[in-house]
């Protein structure tokens, strides 16, 4: 395929920024444009070279464009849909980062009519607890997954332009339906954040929080590391998934109860027992990464 003569991206932070910088880095891009609410955030990612100019509309944005990329929180995707709807050309692909996919493939249908095949949801399976242009990456999808949830609307062609385009990023393509890509994410990553998020709230509220926070190490440091993510971002992402979220968490505080019984009956076989399954799943885990990492330096199928 050849590069894109123009790309648009909305929300030039980490996301977008990243995006922008590893297609550059490929030379699959002459010109990034960049879109969002902050002039001030729009003008430090020109100045970082992350984009070429500054569009002041969706209209001057889309014009020309090959490719457009939403990397902006999810709620606000409704809304840059229905402003690029009217200016988008027939062969403009629009796709998206979002973290969430059900409620953006609904947002899509509203919002896009009859240009709705133009649309390719995505989700790259990628990030950093830092925000805005200066987190920006080149090589922060090297080796992760990016996830695609056609939508039946789609074609051949347009998909293959949105595989491409994370290919240059050096993304590893999947695909999953939108249900089952929010199922999936509910449990292995929305819920970890919430959890993440709720443990340093709990700690940071208590009378004595300085002194935990003094003695809190390593191990605190790598469980709660996602609590430093963009709040806005996973306010709308927990709302925007939040029954199978519930759901998630339900299972969670389950567990958690059949741990504090083991607690409480000082059960020191029942609480070794959940503790060896979830090492022996973590390793299996990291071995299958760490394999599968393996084969993609190796090559083979």
């Amino acid at each position: 395929m050849q590069a894109f003569k123009k790309v648009a991206i909305f929300g030039v932070g980490l996301i977008g920024g990243s995006f922008a910088l590893a297609l550059k880095q490929a030379g699959a891009v002459q010109q990034v444009v960049g879109v969002g609410r902050s002039r001030a955030a729009l003008e430090v990612a020109q100045q970082l070279g992350i984009i070429d100019e500054i569009a002041d509309s969706a209209q001057a944005a889309v014009q020309g464009a090959e490719l457009v990329l939403i990397a902006a929180p999810v709620a606000q995707t409704a809304a840059i849909l229905g402003a690029i709807q009217p200016y988008l050309q027939p062969g403009t692909v629009v796709t998206d980062a979002g973290s969430t996919k059900a409620d953006v493939v609904a947002a899509a249908r509203l919002a896009l009519g009859g240009k709705l095949a133009q649309f390719v949801p995505a989700h790259p399976i990628a990030g950093r607890e830092l925000n805005g242009p200066e987190a920006a990456l080149a090589d922060l999808y090297v080796g992760k997954k990016a996830v695609i949830t056609r939508l039946p609307e789609n074609s051949y062609a347009a998909v293959a332009r949105v595989a491409w385009a994370w290919r240059q990023c050096g993304a590893i393509i999947h695909h999953l339906a939108p249900d089952e890509h929010d199922a999936v994410f509910a449990a292995v990553s929305h819920l970890p954040h919430l959890l993440a998020y709720a443990l340093v709230d709990d700690i940071a509220r208590k009378p004595h929080a300085d002194v935990l926070f003094q003695y809190a190490a390593s191990g605190f440091r790598d469980f709660t590391r996602i609590a430093g993510s963009s709040p806005e971002m996973w306010r709308d992402i927990s709302l925007a998934n939040r029954v199978a979220i519930l759901q998630e968490l339900d299972s969670y505080t389950a567990r958690l109860a059949v741990l504090r019984e083991h607690l409480l009956q000082a059960d020191a076989v029942g609480l070794e027992a959940i503790y060896a399954n979830a090492q022996h799943a973590r390793h299996s885990w990291i071995s299958a990464i760490e394999a599968a990492e393996q084969q993609q330096r190796e090559g083979g199928d």
